[in-house]
């Protein structure tokens, strides 16, 4: 059994922040990440552009500098690369939490390869690596997923992309691109408004010109081996189908935060309970960092306005430390 100061769950972005507080403050610390290295962007579509600019995704007082106004996917891996390189952060890759307790004042983590007693636990998982299911039948056949890498598989392919945001739209629009025959099922009766304005003009006139089949105030019903069932206004309707992209949203990972009875709000955005100010929870000497804060609402929270979570989280951790002392 190992014994440490803080385990940080969570190897994205504010979980190297908060990395990079925990040596400043001379803790024995360590980051627990269930992939790569900063997982989720990892899992990002190719192509990716962030909204953000660059300086906005800066840590540590590392510059980050890109071609480009706003980075892409590869730029940023990089980035974080060289700020876990340039502060040593300890860090083990691709070693999952699976267990979480209480025992006393400090906590017991068991992960695929590990135990550890520990002080304090951040956790700063995200919600990217959850999607939300749909829960129809044919869900888990292979020609479905819920994430999207690049277009090039879908050539000349019959596709389903489902939902109306931001990744929906980039999906239907690059693959239609690039050849595939595309339907968007959303669920509303329109695309998102908040969809990137410069793309927006873009998804609207490929429907209306039909280049783009859009049902709107539909879901998808059944999905089977070659074909769906969409039920929308004017009742059901079966499609030929190749693949399924299902872009509908991720969640955090409820799991861990249940493990260690942290309350949640009752409406629906499920929202962890934690002080504004220390980050906190309302389990002593567990803390949230970054966008798991949000719980389902997705909208609130990004690596830009969370990144002082790490410096909230450990001033309050040093204080709390020197009263004890």
């Amino acid at each position: 059994m190992q014994k440490l100061d803080v385990l940080i769950i969570g190897g994205g972005p504010i979980g190297l922040a908060c990395g990079i507080q925990a040596e400043k403050n001379n803790l024995n610390y360590l980051i627990i990440e269930k992939g790569t290295l900063v997982n989720s962007l990892y899992n990002y579509p190719v192509n990716m552009t962030f909204f953000s600019t660059s300086e906005k995704l800066e840590i540590g007082g590392v510059p980050f500098m890109s071609i480009n106004k706003q980075p892409t996917r590869p730029e940023a891996l990089e980035y974080y690369r060289r700020v876990a390189e340039h502060y040593d952060l300890k860090i083990n890759l691709y070693e999952e939490v699976k267990n979480l307790k209480k025992c006393g004042d400090d906590f017991l983590i068991d992960t695929s390869k590990a135990t550890y007693q520990v002080e304090k636990v951040v956790i700063a998982t995200g919600f990217y690596d959850l999607p939300n299911k749909m829960n129809i039948p044919g869900e888990d056949l292979p020609k479905v997923t819920h994430y999207y890498k690049e277009p090039w598989p879908y050539i000349g392919q019959k596709i389903i992309v489902v939902g109306g945001g931001n990744s929906a739209v980039d999906v239907a629009l690059e693959t239609w691109r690039r050849g595939a025959d595309v339907s968007m099922v959303v669920m509303e009766g329109q695309v998102d408004r908040t969809v990137k304005y410069w793309v927006l003009p873009d998804i609207e006139n490929r429907i209306k010109e039909g280049s783009i089949k859009a049902h709107f105030n539909s879901k998808l019903q059944e999905i089977r081996e070659n074909e769906v069932v969409i039920k929308g206004p004017d009742g059901e309707q079966v499609l030929a189908n190749d693949f399924v992209l299902a872009m509908t949203g991720y969640r955090p990972n409820y799991d861990l935060l249940n493990q260690l009875g942290v309350q949640l709000t009752l409406d629906e955005k499920r929202q962890p309970c934690f002080d504004n100010k220390s980050q906190e929870t309302n389990v002593p000497g567990l803390y949230l960092a970054g966008v798991v804060c949000g719980g389902l609402n997705t909208r609130e929270y990004f690596i830009e306005n969370t990144i002082d979570h790490a410096r909230a989280i450990f001033d309050d951790i040093k204080t709390k430390k020197n009263i004890n002392a």
